[in-house]
């Protein structure tokens, strides 16, 4: 089963994902890999380094971000995500293809069929079964991060057009997007999550006593 969380910068979905993977290992999934794009793995890490902190003076263009993320994604599906699927183990992951197309696309304004085409083959078509949105307005989220990547760095107006991006994609594909409004208490978000994320376990037949 493979579960990935979107959501605009500062929804907290690190905390929702560490709060996912416990209940679940407390559940009896002791399978659970939690996960992260752009970054995990050692290729992973460089490549984080190049999109987030480059070298001092040297810009990325919008075009050579997304190849370096597109990069990222198939080594990281290659080499983490469908090795453990494959086991049989659930996999949680902060962030996947989406976010590409909210930042690349909705962001920074690059095509989106072009970002959708290249993202099936750098995932070999692998697609989420749920994908949890934590939907915050960017003002807020941006006043909670301590420390700033470029990304982070850019404008109100840029975070404010991936939000709307998100929220598109989520309107587009119902089936698998969950809305989670991520501006209450971790404990309130943390109980939608884990509502949307049984239902799921249910719909797979995976026999695991589940409590609410």
């Amino acid at each position: 089963m493979f579960i990935t969380f979107e959501g605009v910068e500062g929804a907290g979905k690190t905390t929702q994902i560490a709060r996912l993977a416990s209940r679940l290992r407390a559940e009896g999934r002791a399978d659970v890999l939690t996960t992260r794009e752009p970054g995990d793995g050692p290729l992973g890490s460089e490549l984080r380094r190049l999109a987030l902190h480059p070298p001092l003076g040297i810009t990325v263009e919008p075009r050579a971000e997304l190849l370096i993320m597109l990069a990222d994604r198939a080594q990281h599906v290659g080499q983490i995500i469908h090795p453990h699927l494959a086991s049989g183990g659930i996999v949680v992951c902060d962030r996947y293809a989406d976010s590409s197309l909210a930042y690349q696309g909705y962001g920074r304004g690059l095509d989106i069929a072009e970002i959708a085409r290249l993202n099936d083959y750098a995932t070999d078509g692998l697609k989420p079964d749920i994908t949890l949105l934590l939907d915050l307005d960017p003002a807020v989220g941006l006043a909670r991060q301590n420390e700033r990547n470029i990304m982070e760095a850019e404008s109100l107006a840029f975070h404010a057009r991936i939000r709307a991006g998100f929220l598109a994609l989520a309107a587009q594909k119902l089936g698998r997007w969950v809305i989670v409004e991520a501006g209450r208490s971790a404990e309130e978000v943390e109980g939608d999550v884990w509502k949307a994320v049984s239902k799921l376990i249910v719909s797979h037949g995976i026999s695991v006593p589940f409590t609410p």
